[in-house]
């Protein structure tokens, strides 16, 4: 199961292909596309991608499924012993999203981070091997 952890509107979202989300108004007609650049973790079966050279070609497409608002909250001020009551009502803006697609753009820059993190390690292990194969042991005075 795949899953990203996006930003949108100062808020956090995770999200999988096929999820509605509410999130605050974007522009967009109904049917239009929305990319969502901002990418904080993705998710891929048992591997989880929070590294930043990865996560920059990584994007996460929806679809605007309708501009709709939250319900009202009311606003209440109000300051004792002195008659001072405000009363007001708030209705956000939101866009309704489906996620349509979850996408780990390998670029050439990070293909090649990767196969330089494969090469040193791999750098490592033969040191130690032929370390550990050219020790020998000093004779034993009796």
């Amino acid at each position: 199961m795949n899953y990203a952890v996006i930003k949108s509107g100062g808020k956090q979202y995770k999200v999988s292909t096929g999820d509605v989300i509410l999130i605050e108004k974007m522009l967009g007609e109904k049917g239009s596309k929305i990319t969502f650049d901002e990418v904080i973790m993705m998710g891929e079966g048992k591997t989880i991608h929070i590294e930043e050279p990865a996560l920059k070609t990584a994007s996460v497409t929806g679809e605007v499924i309708e501009q709709t608002r939250a319900p009202k909250i009311i606003v209440f001020k109000k300051k004792r012993r002195h008659n001072y009551r405000r009363k007001q009502g708030h209705k956000q803006d939101l866009t309704a999203v489906r996620i349509k697609s979850i996408d780990l753009k390998k670029s050439a820059s990070t293909k090649e981070i990767d196969n330089k993190k494969i090469a040193q390690k791999n750098k490592k292990e033969s040191k130690q091997t032929t370390k550990s194969a050219t020790k020998k042991t000093a004779p034993k005075k009796e």
